[in-house]
């Protein structure tokens, strides 16, 4: 009877095999067969890509996605462990296991790229001001879109930040309201902001509503709850943080050695009872009252005193010697310690100090955790060996410690001095996961200029950028493409527009020349223009506007651009030495004409003067060399308001592109040689060069100042004394040992 049975199961066991080998054997021919069909038809050409030949294929991208308490049938949870249902029934997350290629529907992203839609407004609802801030950085992107049909992406106008129960700023019945929306569709490709959950006693993450499918762009998130690659941890900001630009960081020196007066310091509230008090209960044994400063007070809440412990009293006399900003600007490390959440302000506090902030928050998810190397920048420990953390910092390297501090101010100005920045760094990483094909690498996210400023859509490679060419290895291009804006028509073969362009043919670095005709009469005829060693080609300006001329265009076949007015008067030996400084300084604008701002305290504005001065802050495009990647940013990274006043005014494009170039570098342009006279072969007053003797000209870009300015959030041009000559311009040597000999002749 046993070797019938064993006999029995040896046979089900073998076709059981048998049917396996053949069903897999079946689809593992079919897939290579299919396979080899692909190659086939690649190498006979016979194949035709589709459109969206290159939009990246996700696995199954639109399959339902069933959390395990809402599984389909029985048979699917055969595999289930009792411990893993409570778990994920106990979760505070239905979506717990959402990830981008369950839970976001890649194909609304397809047709329109990355477009964001936030629901109007309801009528009786209230939004704080920080919900607020937060929808207008959205409304004022590039990503905005207005009609939901085309969006990737939706934002709820209702105020999630603040789910405290306690909490004045809490929107009640949320649940409900959510689900009412016709767009919710179970949350999929939603984002919802949330700086503060849970209540007292226990704080949890819990939100207060169903989220199902959307993603949480979440302060104080912990790593446990913290779903990778689908939600976005953000910093915990007060309402106070600025909207726009932001203040700069405080490191003004690179001093070495990079030690301050204080090594370690904290000053922030002591929790008596409940969750969080644990760590900063401790941290009086760090404490040393000289170079180690750990300050906390018992003195919050109204019922403190019910709770008070025998250190209170001398805890809060400490508290009150000292004063926090004093000692927060003059602090190597800062300590950053859990509060009742997960996260605290101290931690933008310090990196805007540059102070290296010393993490003790164990399981806290650090904002932006997916693109940012925290380790370039802080000291992450652990809140179990709070009395190692003395020996730790002292033992970190002068240039180590310098490095941090450095990293600090970067990561400070790029992603998080202003609400904008952090909506926006949340909604590039989110793009980055959509076009994986040509998002960002850490390098980008973690150096100088950061994500916001590099666009992908751009180029996949970064030596295409001008920031990268030291990383790369690589030298600045060795020419140029002369872009020569002409706006009044040829009527004349001795106009200064011709001069200058055959003075750029002869230049030695010169690629190529293109003419883009802004003049409202029709193009010369070929004839018309002088026979030079380089290509010349005539473009007309797309609807004869001043942005025109900062369009990408494709015919630019060079990484520089001499750009230039059509009245420039210009040398070719001052078009070689404008250009081989530039070669130095790829990332900035090189050029002529200089002008400058200053703040006018009688009219409480910013305003533009042309006076002759050693300061300067603005090199004009009517004479200037700068990397053509600032012609894509110009057309797609500003706000087309502003382009709309440039065009309507005639006036101000090379205003505008000062404070871009400025922004992205936190650099100042810099001007060659000495040259005074620009402008001063202006043609007769029928022409469009005109404008330049208007005193309304004048006017028009004083006010131009401060709109931008105003977009901004901040003043970013920067001023400059750094004028660059030629070597041995002023010399009393031969002129024949001179390399640019002419310069001097002006």
């Amino acid at each position: 009877m046993q070797a019938k049975k064993r006999y029995f199961i040896l046979l089900s066991a073998g076709s059981c095999l048998a049917l396996l080998f053949y069903f897999g054997g079946v689809q593992f021919r079919a897939s290579r067969s299919h396979s080899r069909r692909e190659e086939h038809s690649g190498r006979n050409g016979l194949h035709q890509p589709s459109p969206d030949h290159f939009w990246p294929r996700f696995p199954d991208a639109l399959r339902p996605f069933f959390p395990w308490d809402q599984l389909e049938n029985e048979d699917s949870s055969v595999h289930i462990s009792p411990r893993q249902k409570r778990d994920a029934n106990s979760s505070i997350y239905k979506g717990k296991k959402c990830r981008m290629e369950s839970c976001f529907d890649f194909t609304l992203c397809k047709k329109n790229g990355f477009k964001v839609y936030v629901y109007p407004q309801q009528k009786g609802e209230k939004i704080a001001e920080s919900y607020q801030n937060i929808l207008a950085a959205i409304e004022g992107s590039r990503f905005y879109t207005s009609d939901p049909s085309q969006a990737c992406l939706f934002v709820l106008s209702l105020d999630t930040l603040d789910r405290d129960q306690l909490s004045p700023q809490y929107v009640h019945n949320l649940r409900s309201k959510v689900q009412s929306l016709h767009l919710w569709n179970n949350g999929r490709n939603h984002l919802i902001f949330n700086l503060y959950s849970g209540t007292w006693p226990d704080y949890t993450e819990d939100v207060g509503f169903d989220i199902g499918q959307a993603m949480l762009a979440k302060a104080s998130v912990s790593t446990e709850n913290f779903r990778p690659n689908f939600d976005v941890s953000i910093p915990l900001f007060s309402k106070d943080h600025p909207r726009t630009g932001g203040e700069r960081g405080f490191l003004k020196f690179n001093t070495i050695p990079p030690l301050r007066k204080y090594m370690l310091v904290f000053k922030g509230k002591r929790y008596l009872t409940g969750i969080g008090s644990d760590t900063r209960n401790a941290l009086y044994h760090v404490h040393n009252g000289e170079d180690v400063l750990l300050l906390t007070t018992c003195k919050h809440g109204k019922d403190w005193q019910k709770h008070k412990d025998s250190r209170c009293d001398r805890d809060n006399t400490e508290y009150e010697k000292y004063d926090y900003r004093e000692m927060l600007h003059n602090a190597t490390f800062c300590l950053v310690p859990r509060g009742r959440r997960l996260g605290s302000f101290r931690f933008l506090e310090a990196l805007q100090a540059a102070c290296v902030p010393v993490m003790l928050s164990n399981g806290w998810e650090l904002p932006f955790s997916e693109v940012i190397n925290w380790n370039q920048a802080a000291v992450i420990g652990d809140e179990r060996l709070l009395l190692q953390i003395p020996s730790t910092i002292r033992s970190i390297h002068q240039d180590k410690i310098l490095a941090l501090r450095q990293q600090t101010q970067f990561l400070w100005e790029a992603y998080f001095s202003s609400v904008e920045k952090i909506v926006l760094t949340t909604l590039e990483i989110i793009q980055d996961r959509i076009f994986k094909h040509i998002s960002r690498n850490s390098l980008i996210w973690n150096k100088h200029p950061g994500g916001l400023f590099v666009l992908p859509q751009y180029s996949s490679y970064l030596g295409d950028f001008p920031y990268y060419y030291a990383n790369l290895g690589l030298k600045p291009p060795s020419k140029f493409t002369a872009v020569i804006h002409a706006v009044t028509p040829l009527v004349s073969q001795s106009q200064p527009v011709l001069k200058l362009l055959v003075a750029a043919a002869k230049s030695q670095y010169c690629a190529q020349i293109i003419v883009l005709w802004n003049c409202d009469k029709p193009l010369p005829a070929k004839h018309r223009w002088p026979a030079t060693a380089v290509p010349v080609i005539v473009i007309e300006g797309e609807s004869k506007v001043m942005s025109s001329r900062f369009l990408p265009y494709d015919n630019i076949i060079t990484d520089a651009v001499l750009s230039l007015d059509e009245d420039t008067v210009l040398s070719t030996t001052e078009v070689d030495f404008a250009f081989t400084v530039w070669q130095s300084f790829p990332e900035r604008i090189v050029g002529y004409p200089a002008r400058s701002h200053f703040w006018d305290n009688s009219k409480e504005r910013w305003g533009y003067t042309s006076k002759w001065t050693n300061d300067y802050s603005m090199v004009l495009t009517g004479a200037a060399i700068y990397h053509k990647y600032y012609h894509y940013l110009y057309s797609h990274y500003l706000p087309a308001s502003l382009k709309n006043m440039v065009d309507q005014l005639a006036n101000c494009e090379d205003i505008l592109m000062n404070f871009l170039v400025s922004a992205v570098t936190k650099l100042p342009p810099i001007k060659v040689t000495q040259k005074k006279q620009y402008k001063e072969t202006m043609m007769g007053q029928t022409s469009r060069a005109s404008r330049w003797a208007d005193p309304d000209h004048f006017a028009q870009r004083q006010s131009c100042m401060n709109t931008f300015a105003s977009w901004f959030g901040y003043m970013p041009l920067i001023h400059s004394q750094m004028r660059l000559d030629p070597v041995l311009f002023k010399d009393q040597v031969s002129i024949l040992r001179k390399k640019y000999r002419d310069i001097e002749r002006l």
